[in-house]
């Protein structure tokens, strides 16, 4: 859930903005590509702008995958039922209307569903993620690597520059 599986992803935590800028430039002169350097801190890129450091961006994400599946099903659901159960509700608009007006509560009912599955899962980095942020909130300086598939993150590279924390978030 809070990676795709095919990226290892670390976050290197600094004192210094200098620090992080040496870094990046180290990085980057690298042979190896890596899919994504983020500098996060003030000036730089805002920490819940980062789905994978956010567990708001998550949780949203979350349930609108979850919606596109309860919602069809909770309309489909709300006729279904109408028809079985035979309750004349709203006989006020007519047979068809009738199914219609189950069918649209049921599909507001897999929307609620949706809202309450997401905030129910918790990510397995919960831990790892409040420590990244609480560095960030005590004024530290920190840069997300992401690296593909294959491709070993420079730990030796990351130990050389001195950093605060190394927290590593997950691996291939």
């Amino acid at each position: 859930m809070f990676c795709d599986g095919t990226l290892a992803t670390c976050v290197v935590v600094f004192a210094r903005h200098s620090q992080l800028e040496t870094l990046q430039k180290e990085l980057r002169l690298q042979v190896q590509p890596f899919t994504k350097l983020t500098p996060i801190g003030m000036g730089e890129t805002d920490i819940n702008q980062i789905e994978l450091l956010s567990p708001d961006l998550q949780r949203r994400k979350r349930q609108q995958q979850m919606a596109l599946w309860l919602m069809p099903f909770g309309f489909v659901a709300g006729i279904t039922f109408t028809y079985i159960a035979d309750i004349n509700t709203f006989s006020f608009v007519g047979p068809f209307g009738e199914h219609l007006i189950g069918g649209g509560l049921g599909l507001g009912s897999g929307l609620m569903g949706s809202f309450v599955a997401a905030a129910s899962v918790s990510s397995d980095n919960d831990d790892s993620i409040r420590i990244v942020r609480n560095r960030l909130q005590e004024g530290s300086w920190l840069l997300l690597i992401e690296t593909p598939t294959g491709i070993d993150i420079p730990w030796s590279l990351l130990q050389k520059s001195r950093p605060q924390a190394l927290i590593r978030l997950s691996d291939t």
